[in-house]
């Protein structure tokens, strides 16, 4: 009886050693769904049984803040605590952001303005809270290894619903409805025209939004390219999300993607071994050449973009609002007039984010805000200082080249405004946290070469 007991007891043990053990679900989990929430339902869907506009992805980034708050309160659930460079920048956005909105409402606004100040607060709150959820949640590299590529993967889903735009004229994000949301008009045309070609904006609300995000997943898709054949897995599937959301970028026809994916790009061939240097020149060249073959006029198009700029419409009209907006500025110089009270329909358009951020933030903001851009620039550049793992160095250049991508978006168009090109770069923010987290923590744990030799 002993002995059947204790062969009962070894089959058991054997089978839970083959059995694959389960994740379980923690904060990179959550990302994921916010990512999800984000980039896959289309940005025209918003809750239908609330009356302020409320995106899915807006109530998960809400309640990603409560979590991270109740983290903070105790030690029993793996919530990283302590300073980080990321973090602290990301605080004093924070602090400008409610300085500004104090100020703001305690003075007379006009009721269409106190509205917009109002629901602005809590986006921006909403995505304050992910920036600092992400940072101090995922925990590890390898989890948020798998953030980064079910964000590469969800962009190359909005690549190739852009393309299918771009191609057929068919947007299939409009055939998507979900129980318990409505559709919202937002004024941007699914599709529209420049030169002869449709402007693509796959899930998002516009084609300079599509584009920048297409431009800021290049770098990760580059990088997971090399680290599967460095792995010896398959890497096709990569390469594949890489072609999209190259061909994505493109196809936006928007300055501010091209040159979201040229800094990008030198970032990356800068910071890339020797041997890789080449190999990505050749393939952008080859990727490029072979882009502008298949859809004939492509590359004349975005030439034209560039070579006639002086004499272009929109940037004639971006550069005209300067005088209007240099005395906007002079009236609240420090904390500006209120986050979202410059209204388009009642003023202008401004496709400047730094300089609308002038005008609503003031110059404490401004500050705030390329603070943040400049603080996940020095949490990569650090990981790379202090790390000997290869493929972390080139995680932290994929990171670095897709956060430059969205703060030199930021120059071109108002990035604040467009809900899926902000949750997508404050995530990268918070990302480049949680990376500099892993390999101060790999720094702590891995033995010196002297103690290796002992």
């Amino acid at each position: 009886m002993a002995d059947q007991r204790r062969q009962t007891l070894t089959v058991s043990e054997q089978f839970l050693q083959d059995s694959p053990v389960r994740q379980r679900t923690d904060g990179a989990t959550l990302v994921c769904l916010l990512l999800l929430a984000l980039l896959i339902i289309p940005a025209r869907l918003v809750l239908s049984f609330v009356p302020m506009t409320l995106p899915p992805a807006l109530v998960v980034a809400l309640l990603l803040g409560v979590l991270w708050l109740s983290g903070q309160m105790v030690d029993t659930v793996g919530m990283s605590k302590g300073r980080n460079v990321v973090r602290t920048a990301v605080a004093l956005y924070l602090a400008s952001q409610l300085a500004t909105y104090g100020v703001a409402t305690r003075r007379w606004l006009p009721t269409d303005e106190l509205t917009v100040a109002d629901s602005s607060i809590i986006r921006i709150m909403s995505m304050i809270a992910v920036a600092v959820f992400a940072c101090d949640a995922i925990r590890s590299k390898e989890r948020l290894d798998r953030v980064l590529k079910l964000l590469l993967g969800c962009s190359a889903v909005i690549a190739f619903v852009g393309l299918v735009q771009f191609g057929l004229g068919v947007d299939l994000a409009g055939y998507v409805s979900l129980p318990g949301l409505r559709t919202q008009d937002n004024g941007y045309s699914a599709m529209e025209a420049r030169s002869i070609f449709r402007r693509p904006t796959g899930t998002t609300n516009h084609p300079i939004e599509f584009g920048l995000v297409c431009a800021m997943a290049v770098p990760l898709g580059a990088h997971y390219v090399f680290k599967a054949r460095d792995d010896g897995t398959p890497y096709v599937r990569w390469l594949v999300c890489l072609a999209l959301v190259g061909l994505g970028s493109m196809t936006a026809l928007s300055r501010t993607a091209l040159v979201g994916v040229a800094v990008a790009a030198v970032i990356m061939v800068v910071t890339l071994p020797k041997r890789r240097k080449i190999t990505t020149l050749g393939v952008g060249g080859g990727f490029f050449l072979g882009a502008s073959l298949v859809v004939p006029g492509l590359f004349g198009t975005i030439r034209g973009m560039f070579s006639n700029i002086e004499d272009d419409p929109s940037v004639k009209a971006r550069t005209a609002d300067y005088e209007a907006a240099a005395e906007q500025i002079d009236l609240n110089p420090l904390l500006g007039r209120g986050f979202g009270t410059y209204l388009p329909t009642k003023y202008t358009i401004l496709d400047n984010q730094f300089l609308l951020t002038l005008i609503e933030n003031g110059y404490l903001g401004l500050f705030a805000l390329i603070g943040m851009f400049l603080a996940a620039a020095f949490a990569t550049i650090r990981v790379r200082m202090i790390s000997q793992d290869e493929q972390l160095r080139s995680l932290a250049s994929a990171l670095l080249a897709a956060v430059l991508a969205g703060g030199i978006g930021s120059i071109t168009f108002d990035l604040l405004g467009f809900s899926v090109a902000t949750g997508l770069v404050f995530i990268m923010i918070g990302m480049s946290g949680a990376l500099l987290r892993a390999a101060q923590q790999e720094r702590k744990t891995t033995p010196t070469p002297e103690v290796q030799g002992a």
